[in-house]
């Protein structure tokens, strides 16, 4: 049985497609540096936090004689945060170009993540190794963490541990928190005179690390192609058995990027957008008047199914959910102890009673026990509610279910509503990557190297123009500073990576407008099938529907 040939073993063997002007080998690459960087906003209170890193030229690189030092590399690579497609390849693409440019280089594994790095925990990276995990998902390379890089203590340690294997450079793979944390690392290090680099790769399958120097964070393609068959398989299935409602949420805390790309590949009959609902001040009870709106025009018709599309971090930008999750938030944090004291949740309630303000207590005495209880659970690290455990899919199929109760008694609807739920994100997160994620991210690490090879520290990797074809891509690096903001968090201001939501005004949202009506009355199905690794080109290295919308409204 060991010899049977799978997916996994054939895309061992695939060579990642890299820009035409990577294929110059990596001593015929020279930096050509452009205008100094800015920030997202905040520009003076960001640059008084990072003297020594902000303003720095954005680069790009072309086929020409080297700018880069022949020095020995030693380099750390740390997995930081939850998977994403093609983190595999990024380290791949960083060891095939170490060891291009110098047989004697070394890439050291940071396991576990961060704290593999603070902990000297770490493996070498060998060409062994390496080919084992070509091509495929997952982080199980060298493991993953999200623990935090931003205490002098910290640092200190990576300090002493790069110094101890007598590093180089550290590329740090992960989102915008982990990229935050790089910014913070390589302006300690630049300060504190510790002869490190320190670059970043960016990663997040929910496409809110994004802006004009990123057009897409890696595992986005790959994960919203997933989600994508999922819900085609269920709508046909949907369409066959003509007989269930669908719920389906898909992981997207900060943002809709993954619920938007994947209606544009399925046409579900409902896809709420979480930057929508806030801008408008939309109401729970719209949101679900929207669904229901859609069920009864449906029944009418004969067609008691459908399928809805639901964000992961909806209820926190349904405004009075907001200000309900806010207040819980602080009120949990203040008295936490008394809190966990309490048993039952009437107890609970009547702590809330004392605590929240009446609007917040009357829409929190709606909801059903079950969603009341996910709402009071464990806060994250950050003293946040945890959205993700919060079943939004099913609160809302609730509340359809009564609202079309209501319509029945007063004879204004005829149909049949069973609904079935769904939670759609783990399944994406460690999947092969698409071959335009396996390419992607093997440039994105082929060019980290480029970027400390050529002695640069706070940047990020960068692959532009990825809506063309790949010998059309553009590698580069900006500073991490260009992209940082300086927002709240647990009562402080902080500088962080400045998140990309939806843009209501952007080309692929106003598509999804304009369409939305047809899809909630009619069946428009889309069933988009499996990633495609091998045939037509069309097919097998489609960009998303994102991508190629925003390329078309460029033009």
């Amino acid at each position: 049985m060991d010899n049977i040939s799978t997916l996994q073993s054939i895309r061992y063997t695939y060579q990642p497609k890299v820009p035409a002007m990577l294929r110059a080998g990596i001593k015929n690459i020279k930096a050509v540096e452009g205008g100094a960087a800015g920030s997202a906003s905040s520009d003076e209170r960001i640059k008084k936090l990072f003297p020594k890193t902000y303003g720095m030229k954005e680069v790009s690189f072309a086929q020409g004689s080297s700018t880069a030092s022949d020095k020995k590399q030693v380099v750390g690579v740390i997995l930081s945060g939850g998977q994403a497609p093609g983190g595999h390849n990024v380290i791949a693409g960083l060891y095939d170009a170490l060891h291009e440019a110098g047989e004697d280089n070394v890439l050291l594994g940071f396991k576990g993540g961060p704290s593999g790095l603070t902990d000297d925990n770490y493996i070498t990276l060998t060409g062994d190794i390496i080919d084992q995990y070509r091509n495929t998902g997952g982080f199980d390379m060298i493991g993953s963490g999200r623990t935090k890089l931003e205490t002098e203590e910290q640092f200190k340690k990576a300090a002493a541990v790069a110094s101890k294997h007598g590093m180089t450079a550290i590329v740090i793979i992960g989102g915008d928190d982990s990229n935050t944390n790089a910014a913070v690392l390589a302006e300690y290090f630049a300060d504190h005179d510790v002869p490190v680099q320190v670059i970043g790769c960016p990663k997040t399958i929910d496409g809110d690390l994004k802006n004009e120097d990123i057009e897409a964070s890696f595992g986005f393609d790959t994960a919203t192609k997933t989600y994508s068959e999922l819900i085609g398989n269920i709508m046909r299935d949907a369409n066959s058995a003509k007989k269930y409602w669908h719920f389906i949420k898909l992981m997207g805390r900060s943002a809709s990027h993954i619920a938007l790309e994947c209606a544009l590949q399925t046409h579900p009959n409902v896809c709420l957008i979480s930057e929508e609902v806030e801008a408008k001040g939309i109401s729970l009870s719209s949101v679900a008047d929207s669904i229901v709106d859609s069920v009864v025009h449906r029944a009418a018709m004969g067609m008691n199914f459908g399928v809805v599309v639901v964000p992961e971090g909806l209820i926190e930008f349904i405004p009075e959910m907001k200000k309900l999750i806010a207040e819980l938030n602080d009120a949990l944090a203040a008295k936490s102890e008394e809190f966990a004291a309490l048993e039952t949740l009437e107890e609970k309630k009547g702590f809330l009673s004392a605590e929240l303000s009446s609007e917040s207590m009357s829409v929190f005495s709606i909801l059903p026990e079950d969603i009341q209880q996910q709402l009071l659970m464990d806060r994250d690290p950050h003293g946040n509610v945890q959205v993700s455990r919060i079943e939004t899919e099913k609160l809302l199929a609730t509340l359809t279910e009564n609202r079309l109760k209501e319509l029945k008694a007063e004879g204004k609807y005829i149909g049949k509503f069973s609904s079935m739920t769904h939670f759609f994100g783990y399944e994406g997160r460690a999947a092969f990557p698409s071959n335009f994620d396996a390419d992607y991210c093997y440039s994105l690490g082929y060019t980290a190297f480029l970027l400390i090879q050529n002695g640069y520290t706070g940047y990020m990797s960068t692959i532009r123009s990825l809506d063309g074809g790949v010998d059309e891509w553009e590698a580069g690096g900006m500073p991490i500073t260009k992209m940082m903001n300086m927002e709240r968090r647990g009562g402080q201001d902080k500088p962080v990576i400045k998140k990309a939501l939806v843009e209501l005004d952007g080309r692929p949202f106003q598509y999804f407008a304009q369409h939305r009506d047809e899809w909630a009355n009619d069946t428009c199905f889309r069933n988009p099938g499996a990633i495609q690794y091998y045939g037509p080109t069309e097919l097998c290295d489609a960009t998303t529907i994102t991508l190629a919308l925003e390329k078309e409204a460029r033009k």
